[in-house]
């Protein structure tokens, strides 16, 4: 079986690994929509992500949504043919029962259709759902990380599904020629021989995994002390953000960004490092300010602290 691209040798591409990883860390947080240039490598780092977190031990599906799926493709269905030969009523499992404990992956999502955006957006917040075929009812265990991308130039999502995605990135063709380079290089090398390539990474792909593991166990452990909940909720009316999700998934992220650090405790630095992935598709002061043309890149960022790459991903 052909190997996939190692995501610790994915570069250019800090901000989305880390959403990446926060929503691999604690699904709860919703997820991650991506928006952005063709051919930038993001179904390239998706793959990679569930290919560093799958073994044999624990397996980790990768399941890719089409956008023309039907729905009985997608939420499952009544098995014919046991039905026929055996008289009894069997479900066959649909694309969201199967990436169960799993990624669900959705390229243009903005161009899936809203009643199954609706179904799996619901899944994704309840954990399964409620199959519902001639004389059958079923419950279908789903929790997945929800991964979307889209082109904004060929349509956008309605507010109230966008609001739903935990974490929003923005990808842009890299103007770095030395980037351009080192992604260019590595590429081909991989392409030429992959087994080499992903052999070469061996070693930050098993540390890159222990690392998040060990992230998943300390998650619930970790403290968020009392006044940063006001840091919070002052950046969020800053942004004029409507409702209380972004509060709760500033939070939630932090919180898993200080498990994958390493740290049992969260800190003003961790909240303003995840804060605009959670706000960058909430902001309405942001768009206020900014053109839709342009991209997050453009935008000042607040002070990040330490550097997770430095720490923990290899580029």
């Amino acid at each position: 079986m052909r190997p996939y691209y190692p995501f610790t040798a994915v570069c250019g591409q800090d901000e989305f690994k880390l959403a990446l990883l926060l929503a691999a860390i604690d699904p709860t947080i919703g997820g991650v929509l991506v928006m952005g240039d063709k051919g930038t490598g993001k179904t390239t780092t998706v793959r990679a992500l569930a290919s560093l977190l799958h073994n044999s031990v624990q397996p980790f599906p990768f399941v890719n949504l089409p956008v023309g799926a039907s729905e009985d493709r997608v939420l499952g269905s009544i098995n014919l043919e046991t039905l026929i030969n055996d008289k009894r009523l069997e479900v066959r499992q649909g694309l969201l029962a199967a990436a169960h404990e799993g990624i669900l992956y959705i390229d243009e999502v903005n161009l899936l259709n809203d009643y199954l955006m609706d179904m799996l957006l619901d899944a994704a917040a309840s954990g399964g759902y409620h199959l519902e075929r001639e004389g059958l009812s079923a419950w279908q265990d789903s929790r997945f990380v929800l991964i979307g991308t889209m082109n904004p130039e060929e349509g956008e999502l309605r507010p109230q599904l966008l609001d739903r995605f935990g974490l929003c990135v923005t990808i842009s063709t890299p103007r770095d020629t030395a980037l351009r380079a080192t992604i260019t290089r590595r590429r081909l090398a991989f392409d030429n021989d992959p087994q080499q390539f992903v052999h070469a990474y061996a070693e930050t792909e098993r540390e890159m995994n222990r690392t998040v593991n060990l992230a998943r166990t300390l998650l619930q452990n970790v403290e968020i002390p009392d006044d940063h909940y006001g840091e919070v909720a002052g950046l969020c009316v800053q942004h004029q953000a409507e409702g209380m999700r972004a509060d709760i998934l500033i939070i939630k992220a932090a919180r898993a960004y200080a498990a994958f650090q390493n740290r049992l405790s969260v800190s003003v630095t961790d909240i303003h490092h995840v804060a605009p992935l959670v706000l960058a598709h909430r902001s309405k002061a942001a768009q206020q300010r900014t053109p839709p043309q342009q991209s997050r890149e453009q935008r000042p960022s607040p002070d990040r602290g330490e550097s997770h790459t430095a720490t923990h991903l290899t580029i």
